[in-house]
């Protein structure tokens, strides 16, 4: 077995190198969120195969953070709590019978965690087994350079540096490993000189053989990219799309939808206010078979706390009054401001002395300067008016009614184009076949694309061909894509069974990241790139612009009164508490703060502010337990060259001729890491020449005596440690590495 030193500390520190490379390209590849926690469970993993725990120790542990990492993930309940284990338990088992039967696409994102984790735990296992028993990991490591090599190829995963780093980090551990294999089978010495001295070398090959590669011209490649080839052939991408996979983010283009695109975790702003929104940025009303566009523009001006001139609420609606603070990233580049649905008033722009424009057409509203030039918001804050529904009056529309809605505004937002299949209008029929009223056959489109068939993808969307209709392709032949496949989809089924509706472009409501303070209970969100989204809204006369989420695996914020009582919901028709499973990555809500006692012994609460700490701070933390533990590391490391300094300053300010006992036994445990080891049954006289003859010196004799006659008198006469304190200091100085 490897000892635990400082030079396997760097061979498990290597291998879990090697072994990271096959997770990074998972978040961007797959939608597996929260990537972070599985590379918590390798580092665990490692730690307690490097610390050979037992197999009892190393199993509980890590099965604890598995269960704990679920918990976190799936379950809203705190981890003590009986109810989300008896749910666990009972999902695993359902699962077993979906496996059985076969129904891979049925498993539960629980069920795949956790195979998942087990599947991370055999791969750091087989890890653990080359190296200690075999010390041969060539195959792990080839295996890692296909791995990332062919997804570099073939995928939108970028891995320039995840080679260089896979090809330090394999060569380091194979040259280690070759080292014990040569000091196993040949029996030689294994002390840190030796060890140095083929470290060195390895060192600076692989420093050499990675400079000189990354430094040497590369020639071109002989054929093209074949990540555009295949799509264009398996997805019927135009050639003018063939070329790249877009970056997810808010853009203003939409008269071709469709295609893959890659992540983009980049901050677009950050708001505070009472809870999350969806942040609208322009609605389009004219669906062309390809994509969305605008029938026209036009455009009004208004000032800052002017009412802004957007179709508002209707008074017939009970409304919320709230506020929320906007600051910008130093990235966004765009004239455009983000609002929630209600707006009324935008408040305190920087920068000052601006005005503003709303395209009443597409509802987009610009900042300008005084000379009309386009001005970038940086910090603003929007007033407006949340909406409460009532079911009761939504289900009043039940068709169209030219006294109640203008014949213009009507058409305009059922236009169809003409060459739409009819196959689209006769699916939504079937799906509206029982309900009677507009809210109702909305509400049985939304649910719709909640079952098993769609999936939501961000990778393997099709762009529709020329003779492809978008909506058509999704709904009938791929069933696979992302929010503006199922947003069009709905909207267009909605408009052939003549209820008005508009696609709406924004971002959702982001992350939770803190509370503002500790009094306000106003809470900081943080939207990305990766928020960027689309939705459906849809008009009812009494009511006006409600907004539907039919994307798989998200829900809006919108609060519909469905009983008498009173009792109101947030876009679910069920009254009744939802179960103890956490709702998809979009649908998390962030906790009230609790109004319990502010007493100071307050466990509740200072678990509370424990865990949203851990959840802000939690990179930070892991960074400076890292440093530390390498610092650690490296002090344990050259310990020989500070340690004896330390005893040193420690034993010249004692004076009591008792110190001689402890002085002595720090000796002793000084000369056995110089590797100077007392052998067993050994007396100190003995020992004491051994090391006399090894320094050739009587001074550890002379010592040794002064020590034993204290150690079998239990006293000394005065002064004797003054005078064998110069003898102890010149033999510690020789244990200085």
């Amino acid at each position: 077995m490897i000892k635990r030193d400082f030079s396997s500390f760097l061979l498990y520190a290597f291998s879990f190198l090697l072994l990271s490379e096959w997770l990074r390209p998972i978040e961007q590849l797959t939608e597996t969120n929260h990537i972070e926690m599985f590379f918590i469970f390798i580092v665990i993993s490692f730690a307690l195969s490097y610390l050979h725990l037992k197999w009892i120790w190393n199993y509980s542990v890590k099965t604890l953070f598995i269960l704990y990492a679920i918990n976190q993930l799936h379950y809203e309940v705190g981890l003590f709590d009986l109810t989300w284990i008896t749910a666990f338990f009972r999902d695993i088992m359902d699962n077993f019978r979906v496996l059985t039967a076969r129904n891979w696409n049925d498993l539960s994102n629980e069920f795949r965690t956790l195979l998942f984790f087990i599947l991370l735990w055999l791969m750091v296992y087989l890890i653990n087994y080359w190296i200690l028993n075999r010390k041969r990991i060539f195959i792990f490591f080839f295996m890692t350079l296909v791995y990332i090599t062919v997804l570099d190829t073939f995928t939108p995963y970028i891995a320039k540096f995840a080679i260089v780093r896979t090809v330090v980090a394999g060569f380091a551990v194979m040259g280690m490993l070759t080292f014990y294999r040569i000091v196993q089978k040949e029996n030689v010495s294994t002390e840190p000189t030796y060890l140095r001295k083929w470290m060195v070398p390895l060192a600076v090959m692989i420093s050499l053989s990675v400079v000189v590669g990354i430094a040497a011209p590369k020639a071109a490649s002989i054929w093209p990219d074949p990540v555009p080839y295949f799509t264009a052939n398996n997805d019927k991408v135009p050639e003018d799309k063939a070329s790249s996979v877009n970056r997810i983010g808010y853009g203003t283009n939409d008269a071709e939808l469709g295609g893959p695109f890659i992540g983009d975790n980049n901050r677009v702003f950050q708001y505070e206010g009472n809870g999350k929104n969806y942040w609208k940025m322009e609605t389009k009303d004219v669906y062309t078979g390809k994509g969305w566009l605008a029938s026209g523009t036009t455009p009004i001006t208004f000032r800052q706390e002017d009412l802004v001139p957007v179709f508002s609420v209707p008074d017939t609606v009970e409304t919320i009054k709230e506020s929320s603070r906007v600051v910008t990233s130093p990235e966004y580049n765009y004239n455009f401001l983000m609002y929630p649905a209600g707006i009324s008033k935008v408040l305190k722009m920087l920068p000052e002395g601006n005005r503003y424009e709303i395209d009443t057409t597409n509802e987009r509203i610009s900042l300008f300067s005084n000379d009309n030039v386009p001005a970038v918001p940086q910090v603003f804050t929007v007033e407006f008016e949340r909406p409460k529904y009532k079911a009761s009056d939504l289900v009043r529309t039940t068709s169209y009614d030219p006294t109640i809605i203008n014949e213009e505004f009507y058409q305009r937002y059922t236009l169809l184009p003409e060459n739409l299949p009819p196959r689209v209008k006769e699916l939504a029929e079937e799906i509206t076949a029982t309900k009677t009223n507009w809210f109702d056959k909305a509400k049985a489109v939304e649910s719709y694309f909640g079952r098993s068939a769609f999936t939501y993808d961000q990778k393997n969307v099709a762009v529709p061909d020329t003779e492809d209709e978008y909506v058509d392709q999704f709904l009938f032949e791929t069933k696979r894509g992302y929010c503006d496949n199922f947003s069009s989809s709905m909207a267009v089924m909605l408009r052939t069974l003549g209820i008005p509706t508009r696609w709406v472009k924004g971002f959702t409501g982001g992350d939770f990241l803190q509370y503002s303070d500790e009094t306000s209970g106003a809470q900081i969100y943080e939207v990305t790139n990766n928020n960027a989204h689309s939705w459906v809204e849809v008009y009812f006369p009494n009511q006006g612009w409600v907004p539907f989420e039919p994307t798989k695996g998200f829900s809006n914020e919108i609060i519909i009164n469905y009983g008498a009582n009173g009792q109101s919901s947030s876009n679910n028709q069920e009254t009744s508490p939802a179960p103890v499973k956490k709702p998809q990555k979009e649908e998390i809500e962030e906790p009230d703060k609790t109004n319990d006692s502010k007493s100071f012994f307050d466990v509740k609460r200072i678990w509370e502010e424990t865990k949203l700490f851990l959840k802000n701070n939690w990179k930070r933390i892991v960074f400076i337990i890292v440093i530390a533990a390498a610092v650690v590391g490296i002090l344990y490391r050259i310990r020989g060259k500070w340690v004896p300094y330390s005893l040193l300053v420690i034993y010249r300010f004692k004076k009591k001729d008792e110190n001689i006992s402890a002085a002595y036994l720090a000796l002793l445990e000084q000369f056995e890491r110089y590797g100077l080891k007392r052998k067993e049954n050994q007396t100190l006289r003995k020992y004491a020449r051994y090391i006399d003859s090894f320094f050739s010196t009587r001074e550890m004799s002379q010592l040794t005596a002064i020590y034993e006659n204290y150690l079998y008198h239990q006293q000394l006469p005065k002064g004797a440690w003054k005078e064998s304190h110069e003898l102890w200091e010149n033999l510690i100085k020789k244990t200085i590495a």
